[in-house]
């Protein structure tokens, strides 16, 4: 869905902002660019709607290369997330999510309906807070009308820089699952830009690490990316903590499993389904105070998950 071949950034002065990168993003997939600050992550996200231009390359986005195209129209047709939001403050949200269908000449009527429907998607009753200002939302909900706003045009693709950096902890943990819950369920094109790890690793179908100075250090799925870095920034960057964090992303698979036969049912903990991760089962061993935890795929019960057994998933995920 989004090709870039050769992008380069090089500022007037000098300064080599993104250096020749070649990187590809599938269809329904969500990209996460990642790095230490000056590495490029948000020029690039910038130069794919050509807020900032590229000095090299080309961009393609559903096959057409669009570094040749009216960057005012490109951008009405990309969805964009800014951690600043960017409401329009003399605007009810209601207002403000309808502003890109109005621009492509939708009717009010179809607009306000667009918009009602995008507010209740990121969970907002529009009958609550359609007519309310900007500043009656919390940082929170400001963030959820950020994300139907993007989506009012119902674009291809969604651009999100650092959307969730501006929240505290906990609402952005919220955020964060209900936008994978969104993602899942509209299946859109997305790249987004943090310099969080963790949320990269939470978030992305695949990761790629930027290096200070704009080379692209490593693009590759979280699993490989925490259990093989390609050198040792990409190792430095993950942190010593990557052990952990692979339980974050490393799903049940049944050949981990046991059978229950010969355990007592005072062994076993509550039941977590086939392809929950492995924090997850052992977020419920630990919870129960339990040996092992159930598994479940649908209805069905189909073995137990052991210590060993983590740790034998763990040690699989190493093996390429």
């Amino acid at each position: 869905m989004i090709r870039l071949r050769g992008v380069g950034k090089t500022y007037e002065d000098g300064t080599v902002a993104v250096r020749e990168l070649d990187l590809d993003v599938a269809r329904g997939e969500l990209a996460v660019l990642v790095g230490p600050s000056g590495c490029g992550k948000s020029t690039t996200l910038k130069m794919i709607n050509r807020l900032i231009e590229p000095t090299s390359g080309t961009i393609e986005i559903d096959g057409q290369d669009v570094t040749g195209a009216d960057p005012v129209l490109l951008r009405r047709g990309i969805g964009y997330v800014i951690q600043q939001i960017g409401l329009f403050p003399h605007q009810k949200i209601r207002t403000n999510v309808m502003t890109v269908p109005l621009l492509y000449g939708e009717s009010k009527a179809t607009a306000r309906q667009r918009a009602d429907e995008l507010l209740d998607l990121v969970g907002l009753d529009p009958s609550t807070y359609g007519d309310r200002y900007p500043d009656q939302l919390s940082g929170g909900q400001r963030q959820r009308v950020g994300v139907a706003r993007a989506l009012a045009a119902n674009p291809p693709v969604l651009l999100m820089d650092e959307p969730f950096g501006a929240v505290d902890p906990v609402v952005r943990v919220r955020l964060q699952d209900e936008f994978l819950r969104l993602q899942r369920e509209l299946g859109k094109t997305v790249v987004m830009v943090t310099h969080d790890i963790d949320e990269a690793v939470k978030m992305g179908d695949r990761v790629a690490i930027f290096e200070v100075g704009g080379r692209l250090g490593q693009y590759a799925t979280p699993v490989e990316l925490l259990a093989h870095p390609a050198d040792a920034f990409v190792s430095d960057f993950v942190g010593a903590t990557a052990g952990l964090r692979r339980l974050t992303v490393t799903p049940i698979d049944r050949a981990h499993l046991e059978p229950l036969e010969g355990r007592t049912a005072g062994e076993l903990g509550a039941t977590v389904p086939l392809g929950a991760t492995l924090e997850e089962a052992l977020a419920v061993l630990l919870r129960d105070d339990k040996a092992v935890v159930g598994v479940t795929e649908g209805t069905q019960f189909v073995g137990v998950l052991t210590p060993n057994g983590i740790h034998r998933a763990l040690r699989a995920s190493l093996v390429r």
